[in-house]
């Protein structure tokens, strides 16, 4: 007999529960049967069961709402089962009538039969239509009495169902249908079902005993349609009422645009361990990188000191906070406790790729292959394998199977674009792009990578808004201000490029030395004094700031940068001279950037009539290695001047 794959494992689980759940289901109903005692066996569903007894196999709590779950067991077996093999549409007809969806039979079709066109308001009707007698009136809610657990599993099978037919709809990635505007065609009347139903409901005066379920659906179904306050509402409703669905935790995660939000939406949330959870995936999500959320996650590993949970946040606070070798520590020790665990698996890759450590993402990616190779995670970590090693086009074809598995997997569609930048392929490169964006909108990798691409497509008035969404993602991220502030270079606004680079400066020691006092107003003031910087900066950015002052024609402030950037090459003194011995720095030593200061400061020398000052500038410079024609050509002049000098 030949071994099963782990598809085929599954699909032959699903058919056994779906067989065993039909063959109960066609079971003769006792309540069919004549009552040997004469009574009426066709009560109410009240009378079903004692007032005070719950059916042992409900999860619920209201005597009500166990006889429902009771009475529909066989069938919520059966609509289980279709679930389970994907059939969704199946699932939702088991509950709901089938000609209840207006996508089941089109109105053109010869067996739908007469169809009740949906009436017209006009006149005086159409302007009292906001009345509440009328929205009474046109209110119809014809969904079956059922259990809540009953009814979200149907209408999650239509939203499931939706979701399918979107991703048939939308056909290859990247296609000519594939552009984003195909929507799920069930989100209305799914929605319209549910606002229906919780209307009841708050009419009823049953609000409380509501279990959560249905408010995180109607929640998904708000997001997709474009409501994320109405979302929210719903979606903190359903985390009251049933703090352990963490799928609603993550729901409402994702609709969090900032810091800020996450603080509006604090005091609402249930006092639970998993609200605790959520704050650290959150936080971690807006790429927060404060010490009090690793003091979080320290506290959190007490009590559970081998959560593999935990330590990934650990290991993305670290990715996000740029210290590669602690975070790919902390997944290398995942990998060895649990090899055949993918999750975040993609995140390990880009840890590796930015290390350049093929050797280990070369194992990484064998290992997740033999593991699953039809998880989107292997198919990112292939694709950054072969990124690794220029071969671009495979890398996209991975990436592009990652989507064909998860149209949502944000990772691919961004790792995607910088595929096709490096291809020089721009238009992908920007739909890409804009994928990840529409996906998550928080991804600053995503608007960074468009703002690159519309610099090479020498678009920067495009790319400055792109560069400005991205540094207000990531406004620690020294990377992000540098780019802005060459775009504003280039579009000939030197006042607000200084301005950028400086908050770039800021942003490096912060990232740097977060707990180091930040000591700054001399150093970016127009007073510049390089006397014994007190931390590093990263020459790089000080040069164009000395240039663009250069551009402004304030050549002493644009000296004074010149000079902080020759003192990179020592790097921070601990003390200052005076106060004891002097600690060994870590500066840059010589590099092109410095030598073109040393140059610079030459030139400004030979223009105030610092000869000495410029001898000895220039004599540093044939030392260097860098600039040494240029400086040898200015050492010839000045000797030449000063012998014309002696000899008058």
């Amino acid at each position: 007999m030949s071994n099963f794959t782990k598809e085929q494992a599954i699909s032959l689980r699903g058919q056994l529960l779906k067989a065993v759940a039909e063959l109960a289901l066609s079971l003769k109903d006792p309540a069919d049967f004549d009552s040997p005692d004469g009574t009426d066996t066709d009560t109410t569903m009240q009378d079903g069961y004692p007032p005070d007894k719950i059916p042992i196999f409900s999860t619920s709590e209201n005597p009500e709402e166990s006889r429902l779950e009771a009475q529909e067991m066989g069938k919520y077996l059966l609509a289980k089962s279709f679930f389970d093999c994907r059939e969704y549409d199946r699932c939702a007809a088991v509950f709901l009538p089938v000609n209840s969806s207006p996508t089941v039979i089109s109105a053109s079709s010869p067996e739908s039969g007469p169809q009740t066109p949906t009436p017209v308001l006009k006149g005086k009707e159409k302007a009292a239509s906001g009345s509440p007698e009328v929205k009474q009136r046109l209110r119809r809610n014809d969904l079956p009495r059922l259990s809540q657990k009953s009814l979200f599993l149907a209408l999650y099978a239509k939203y499931m169902a939706g979701e399918k037919q979107k991703d048939e709809d939308s056909e290859m990635i990247m296609g000519p249908m594939d552009t984003g505007a195909v929507v799920n065609k069930e989100l209305v009347d799914i929605g319209r079902r549910l606002d229906d139903w919780f209307h009841e409901r708050t009419l009823q005066g049953k609000e409380a005993q509501n279990q959560g379920w249905l408010e995180y659906l109607y929640g998904i179904i708000l997001a997709k349609s474009n409501s994320p306050d109405d979302a929210k509402d719903y979606l903190v409703k359903s985390v009251n009422l049933n703090p352990f669905n963490w799928s609603a935790w993550l729901e409402l995660r994702d609709l969090l645009s900032n810091v800020d939000a996450l603080r509006t939406l604090s005091p609402t949330l249930p006092l639970h361990l998993f609200a605790i959870f959520f704050h650290l995936d959150a936080n971690v999500s807006l790429y927060q990188t404060s010490p009090s959320i690793h003091s979080n996650i320290t506290e959190l590993l007490i009590a559970f000191p081998t959560s593999a949970y935990l330590l990934t946040q650990r290991a993305l606070l670290y990715y996000h906070s740029k210290d590669y070798d602690e975070s790919e520590s902390i997944f290398s020790s995942l990998i060895t406790a649990s090899p055949h665990r993918l999750d975040s698996l993609d995140h390990y890759s880009n840890v590796l790729y930015v290390m350049h450590n093929r050797p280990k993402l070369a194992f990484l990616a064998h290992l997740a292959t033999a593991t699953d190779k039809f998880r989107p995670e292997t198919c990112c970590v292939v694709g950054n394998y072969y990124s690794l090693t220029s071969e671009h086009e495979k890398a996209i074809m991975y990436f592009r199977r990652a989507l064909t598995l998860d149209r949502n997997f944000l990772s691919a569609w961004t790792l995607m674009g910088h595929e096709y930048v490096e291809l020089k392929n721009t238009h992908a490169a920007i739909t890409s792009y804009r994928r990840a964006v529409d996906i998550n909108p928080r991804d600053y990798r995503a608007w960074y990578g468009l703002g690159q691409t519309y610099e090479v497509l020498e678009m920067h008035h495009y790319a400055l808004w792109y560069f400005q969404r991205a540094a207000a993602l990531r406004p620690y991220d020294k990377q992000m201000w540098q780019a802005l502030g060459a775009c504003y270079e280039k579009i000939d606004r030197p006042v607000e490029a200084i301005k950028a680079l400086k908050r770039a400066l800021m942003a490096g020691m912060a990232f740097i030395e977060p707990s180091a006092p930040a000591t700054t107003s001399s150093s970016f003031g127009s007073t510049v004094s390089s006397d014994f910087p007190t931390v590093f900066l990263d020459p790089e950015i000080l040069y164009p700031i000395a240039t663009l002052h250069e551009t402004l024609h304030d050549l002493p402030a644009a000296a004074e940068w010149m000079d902080l950037v020759l003192a990179q090459e020592e790097g921070p003194l601990a003390h200052h001279p005076d106060e004891g011995p002097e600690t060994e720095g870590t500066g840059t030593g010589v590099t092109i950037t410095t030598s073109r200061a040393r140059m610079w400061l030459a030139r400004w020398a030979v223009a105030k009539g610092e000869v000495g000052r410029a001898m000895e500038l220039a004599g540093e410079l044939c030392q260097d290695g860098f600039e040494v024609e240029e400086a040898k050509a200015l050492m010839r002049d000045l000797r030449a001047r000063m012998e014309v000098a002696g000899g008058k």
